[in-house]
């Protein structure tokens, strides 16, 4: 008894340990891709403003979080939060082939990389750790983040 007590705990540890942290799925109905928590409850969801031409990220309530918008002068795209302050931006880095992200002031604060091994991108952060990945799964037809 005691032997399968040990081995149950041992396999919910490890379950919990590379359980996904959220999931995008592409809603038909709505026209938007939700998020969904590890427990499949949905906790936000983008939509494409074809008006302003930009992402807009909402939480499970509907109020705007931030929005996202390609600059095209500085060949970035810029996200911004509810009132329109800079928060961050993305960057393709082509002498590392990675994309990086940056705070309002321009420093470095993590980057996404294609893992052709995995199959996945792998998210870093300023300092070159993983701090988790994006794998597609086929079965689910989703992107799924799983934190390290």
């Amino acid at each position: 008894m005691k032997k399968y007590l040990l081995t149950l705990a041992a396999l919910t540890v490890a379950l919990c340990a590379c359980a996904q942290t959220f999931t995008e799925k592409w809603n038909d109905f709505h026209k938007r891709t939700e998020f969904f928590d590890s427990n499949g409850r949905l906790t936000g969801y983008k939509k494409w403003n074809d008006f302003h031409k930009r992402m807009e990220f909402f939480d499970a309530n509907g109020k705007l979080l931030r929005t996202e918008k390609h600059n095209d002068f500085y060949d970035r795209t810029e996200t911004r939060d509810s009132k329109g302050n800079l928060e961050s931006t993305r960057a393709h880095n082509n002498f590392y082939d990675r994309e990086d992200i940056k705070d309002a002031s321009g420093r470095l604060i993590g980057y996404k990389k294609w893992n052709d091994f995995y199959k996945r991108y792998d998210v870093f952060d300023a300092s070159g750790r993983l701090e988790g990945y994006y794998k597609w799964n086929d079965f689910h037809n989703r992107w799924e983040y799983h934190k390290k």
